[in-house]
């Protein structure tokens, strides 16, 4: 591998939405779909100084040592993947997401939660949607290519990330109604309210089995408070749940 680029670097991961869906549309035919989107994600990305990292299957690593050469090949990229004429006229649609950061490099190449963030990020766009984090947004500014916008998607909850500000390239030419953001599910109060009966439900087992055996009696009757406790719980847990 060559030499990779320290200090602040700007990672693009980017992957095909749908693509076990395309493999069983097209059958054989996916492996021209899979060599005309590599082909295309290189030429474009590395004419915007990009490296690339690393590849499996639909999906790319590559690496930038500054912001604005990774929107500049993101956005190139995603042109020329939607003028492309793919096999039997499907619609390959692939996700982006950049995020800028001071990663460690080592042995078998970057390091850190920088990588992590931007893998994150990819994940949570759908095909089409190229994604920035605060980071990258920030260094990019207002330089972008031509035809290009960036809207604040707000702070999202990303799996294994804490809260991170999301923004979104929009090409002119292309749509911009993409359903919301791919991310961890926020508790509902039923959610909140299912975690209070369970240790409620803990509760009252060791209550009684914390009881003396003298008191048999007595652990009869909290055994059947138990039992009331549970099912005036469960019929309050379903009534919220059909409310929510």
């Amino acid at each position: 591998m060559a030499e990779l680029p320290s200090g602040t670097v700007t990672f693009l991961f980017s992957d095909i939405e749908g693509s076990t869906r395309l493999l069983e549309q097209l059958g054989d035919r996916y492996a021209d779909v899979l060599r005309d989107h590599r082909r295309i994600l290189r030429e474009r990305l590395r004419d915007s100084n990009g490296q690339e990292i690393d590849t499996q299957g639909d999906a790319f690593f590559f690496s930038f040592t500054r912001a604005k050469d990774a929107v500049t090949g993101a956005v190139a990229a995603q042109r020329a993947l939607a003028a492309h004429e793919w096999p039997e006229g499907v619609a390959v649609k692939t996700r982006m997401g950049l995020h800028t950061g001071e990663p460690n490099v080592g042995d078998e190449g970057y390091v850190g939660l920088d990588v992590v963030r931007a893998a994150r990020i990819c994940s949570a766009g759908h095909g089409g949607q190229i994604l920035l984090s605060e980071t990258t947004r920030a260094l990019v500014g207002n330089d972008v290519p031509e035809g290009v916008e960036i809207h604040d998607l707000g702070r999202a909850s990303l799996k294994d990330i804490q809260h991170e500000r999301l923004f979104e390239l929009t090409l002119a030419e292309q749509r911009t109604d993409f359903p919301p953001l791919k991310t961890e599910q926020p508790q509902t109060a039923a959610d909140d309210l299912a975690a209070q009966i369970e240790r409620k439900v803990h509760e009252q087992i060791l209550a009684g089995f914390d009881s003396p055996a003298g008191e048999m009696r007595h652990t009869f009757f909290g055994l059947l408070n138990l039992v009331l406790v549970v099912a005036a719980a469960a019929i309050i847990f379903l009534i919220v749940k059909a409310v929510l």
